[in-house]
């Protein structure tokens, strides 16, 4: 026999080599029938896999991340299937399920793949699934592994096999398919009942822009029509509120191909959209502490040796720039916390001057491979909010609670109030990813738990998600669509301070060592903006928007009218602009919709007998007719209650 311990921690017998459908099973019929996959000890297993030892076991249905997982990395299989005897001679590599979906890579060989093939696909993809064929995974040795795919003339899955270790190679084989793969499978291909070909692009074997370029096909899979039918009703939503496509339209944004790839030009609206940003977390910062500091945008590249950025992110960013100094050598800044390491020690500081809060809007540079690039969120310029907090150890807890005292603050005020925080810690299995001693990555470790707990966050823990030198928390934020982004990040460091030997004298006349806390509530400018543009539609708090309102005169008669009631909103400060093109009112009021302006207000003759305005509110419709001064009381009582006191 054999004890089995289940995540409520209790422990049942069973025989040896029992599977895990065997322990569903014993629990409930129902659970049996759900149970698409599970983990034991920690490592993914089949449903169908017999377990010999003692050991802990997570059962996982489709309502979990995990369940999805394997119901997509199984889908990824029947894809491949597909492609095979669809397109003879085409060479797979690899198909891992991602956070919505899965994909494939393949080299198509001399067929062309696009998305008008995407039915014929989808349709072969479902008469393989109606086959109800098991998955079965089977060890094979590396030499049996190398003749199999080396006789189909598959050099990528060669490769692969190549960097393995023999003794830990599995094949999957269901229906007349197989493929080299880890595991992580549900039971049988015909609980997969809805397939969906989403789009392809282009992926470079390995990631590697000098290898071959693969072609790369995206999709989704569901247990039910239903719930594909939903998935593509919200990805309906999700490409109205693109902030791409709103970017451009609420005249935000652009991009040149002259200036480069990933560089965005903020436009006028969009740059005064960033500078109120800005100022609400710099006003915030003022209040919590923080001292503005400016770097310049390059650096020596001796900088970032010494800060190990440049050993573990050399490769992604710029060329070092040459100077005519022979030997010379500067980076386009990549980070900013190096920089704020050498202002910390421009002087010599006291225990009692600590803690010191140094905040920049710092603008930095990665090299971003074209393929990976997208609109805001992955671009090769963007400005980080960035800031390093230099204090005692004893400090510390204080201020990391503070920290998220910030980050709830943002997002209560900008309307993310559906997230998760991420406490990501280092994998002790993988100790060469990560500088610094173990004794104080526990100590940062345990104050990041400590200061979750006590600030009573709901939080998971994930291990091996830890920064290079010091473990994080991360907020995982779900926007209107229900998706899932990371923002706002904090995280301890104990090792920056040791390479730049930052230090401060104790009370006991000793020089000690700080610890340096990293906190960045939006993350990026850019890729905040996106992320807000696409949760809000574009309706963003009305204290944020670029044009609070909009005055709309019937005819040019009342222009004059119009101008003084712009001069009237100037005066109680709210951002409003005239409409005074000869267009019918009814025209004027569509394009102001379409603009996501949060009021018009329409003059005519009777607002101005009355000296009134006739308010009509974005996505409500009329409001009547009121003074300036009522106007302006509607707008400062909206804009005190989505933004926060801090």
């Amino acid at each position: 026999m054999i004890e089995i311990t289940l995540p409520d921690g209790s422990v049942k017998e069973f025989p040896e080599n029992s599977t895990p459908i065997d322990v569903a099973r014993s629990i409930s019929e129902g659970l049996a029938r759900n149970v698409i996959s599970a983990s034991f000890n920690g490592t993914t297993v089949e449903t169908g896999t017999p377990l010999s030892t003692d050991g802990n076991l997570v059962l996982y249905t489709w309502s979990s991340d995990e369940g999805k997982k394997a119901f997509w990395h199984s889908t990824a299989h029947v894809l491949a299937q597909a492609l095979e005897e669809l397109y003879p001679g085409i060479k797979l590599t690899i198909g891992p399920a991602i956070d919505n979906g899965f994909y494939y890579d393949v080299d198509p060989g001399d067929h062309t793949i696009s998305e008008k093939d995407f039915p014929a696909i989808e349709k072969k993809m479902l008469g393989i699934a109606r086959g109800k064929h098991d998955y079965n995974m089977r060890a094979v040795s590396k030499a049996e592994a190398l003749d199999y795919y080396k006789k189909q003339g598959n050099e990528y899955k060669v490769e692969l096999i190549e960097n393995l270790e023999d003794g830990t190679i599995t094949f999957c084989d269901h229906d007349t398919f197989t493929d080299l793969c880890r595991g992580g499978h549900i039971p049988n291909t015909g609980i997969i009942k809805a397939v969906k070909l989403l789009n392809t692009a282009g992926a470079y074997w390995r990631g590697d822009e000098h290898k071959t370029q693969l072609t790369r096909i995206y999709g989704i899979s569901f247990p039910k029509q239903k719930e594909l039918n939903e998935y593509l009703q919200l990805l309906e939503e999700a490409k109205k509120r693109d902030h791409r496509k709103l970017g451009k339209e609420l005249e935000l944004f652009a991009f040149s191909q002259k200036v480069g790839q990933g560089l965005p030009l903020w436009l006028p609206k969009g740059a005064a959209l960033r500078e109120r940003l800005e100022n609400f977390l710099k006003k915030a910062q003022k209040k919590a502490g923080y001292e503005q500091v400016v770097s310049p945008h390059i650096g020596q590249k001796e900088l970032y040796v010494t800060s190990g950025h440049y050993a573990k992110y050399g490769a992604d960013s710029f060329q070092p720039i040459h100077t005519p100094h022979e030997g010379e050598e500067f980076l386009l800044k990549p980070m900013n916390c190096p920089h704020h390491c050498e202002i910390y020690n421009a002087r010599s500081w006291s225990y009692k001057e600590l803690p010191k809060r140094y905040a920049e809007f710092g603008t930095v540079y990665r090299y971003e491979q074209s393929g990976e690039l997208h609109g805001l969120t992955r671009v090769r310029g963007f400005t980080q909010d960035d800031a390093h907090i230099f204090c005692t150890p004893d400090q510390l807890d204080e201020e990391f609670r503070n920290v998220i005292d910030l980050v709830l603050y943002v997002f209560g005020s900008l309307g993310f109030e559906n997230f998760t925080a991420q406490v990501s810690l280092r994998d002790p299995e993988t100790p060469d990813k990560y500088i610094g001693s173990n004794e104080n990555w526990e100590k940062a470790e345990s104050a990041i738990i400590n200061a979750a707990k006590e600030k009573g966050l709901n939080y998971v823990i994930e291990t091996g998600e830890a920064a290079f030198y010091g473990p994080k928390l991360d907020f995982m934020v779900k926007d209107a669509l229900g998706r899932s982004w990371q923002l706002g990040t904090i995280q301890v460091d104990y090792n920056l301070p040791e390479r730049f030997d930052l230090t401060y004298k104790g009370s006991d006349n000793e020089m000690h060592r700080p610890v340096m806390i990293h906190r960045a509530p939006f993350g990026s400018m850019e890729r905040f903006v996106a992320i807000l543009l696409e949760h809000t539609a574009g309706n963003f708090p009305l204290w944020l928007m670029p044009d609070q309102a909009i005055i709309l005169s019937i005819s040019e008669k009342y222009e004059k009218y119009a101008e003084k009631v712009l001069n009237s909103l100037e005066n109680y400060e709210i951002r409003a602009l005239t409409d005074h093109r000869n267009e019918t009112i009814g025209k004027k009021i569509r394009e102001a919709e379409m603009k996501k302006i949060p009021y018009m207000l329409i003059v005519g003759e009777n607002e101005e007998k009355e000296g009134t305005v006739s308010v009509r509110k974005h996505g409500e419709g009329d409001l009547g007719s009121i003074s300036t001064k009522a106007f302006a009381k509607i707008v400062e009582e909206e804009i005190s209650r989505t933004l926060k006191q801090f």
